[in-house]
């Protein structure tokens, strides 16, 4: 077999439908990680803030928070999708579509990065609340100017580790009609037999998946300054 032949006939014929998939992974994996930050963070700040010995220790508020990840993050994420549809259908009119079909990825996604904030804020000196609090701080200065400032780097490299499993969950995403690059590989490659597009749709995902990594690992680096 040809190799270069094969890539030849691969992207002639299909080279604007996987530009297409790839849009629509990058859609879904982009609106999760804007998901992630904007909910995901004060979550997982909410239940570090409210747990036992908390700097807000509320039991009612730290189990309801707590529940909801727990859950979210323990179920099957394909079963997850389907258990979601009629809550997609009931806010976008439809269950189908890239659009809806993020709806339960951006669920999953406040979950996921959370829990890897609350174990960051967790992983953080214990002493660094306790010269807050003799600086006059309140919680929320505690918050913005001490506990994120200090963990960003560890932030950042969690939402590494998230996106990639972003990655991963969106190409489950083609059984409600999301599309990507998962979908694509197992229509066009899969189901009509054509591996050699299947491996190729696969290095591509591959390929992604370490550029997403070594740029967060950079990015974590950089804002690193033990």
């Amino acid at each position: 077999m040809n190799l270069l032949s094969e890539f030849e006939r691969i992207f002639g014929e299909y080279g604007g439908e996987i530009a297409v998939a790839m849009g629509e992974t990058g859609y879904m994996v982009l609106v999760s990680i804007v998901v992630a930050i904007v909910f995901g963070t004060p979550l997982g700040t909410l239940i570090y803030l409210t747990r036992e010995g908390g700097l807000m220790e509320q039991r009612t508020t730290w189990t309801i928070a707590n529940l909801y990840v727990t859950i979210v993050r323990s179920f099957p994420f394909l079963l997850f999708v389907v258990f979601m549809i009629p809550f997609t259908r009931a806010v976008f009119g439809t269950s189908f579509g890239t659009v809806a079909a993020t709806f339960p990825l951006g669920f999953v996604a406040v979950a996921i990065y959370a829990r890897f904030t609350e174990q960051i804020l967790l992983e953080l000196p214990s002493g660094l609340t306790e010269a807050a609090a003799s600086m006059g701080a309140t919680i929320p200065q505690t918050v913005f100017r001490f506990l994120l400032v200090d963990g960003r780097s560890g932030l950042v490299y969690a939402l590494t580790s998230a996106t990639i499993s972003f990655v991963s969950y969106s190409t489950v995403l083609g059984v409600v009609g999301g599309g990507g690059v998962g979908d694509f590989a197992m229509r066009y490659g899969y189901h009509q037999y054509d591996f050699m597009l299947m491996y190729v749709v696969i290095a591509l995902i591959i390929v992604c998946v370490i550029i997403l990594q070594s740029l967060g690992h950079r990015i974590s680096r950089a804002l690193d300054k033990r």
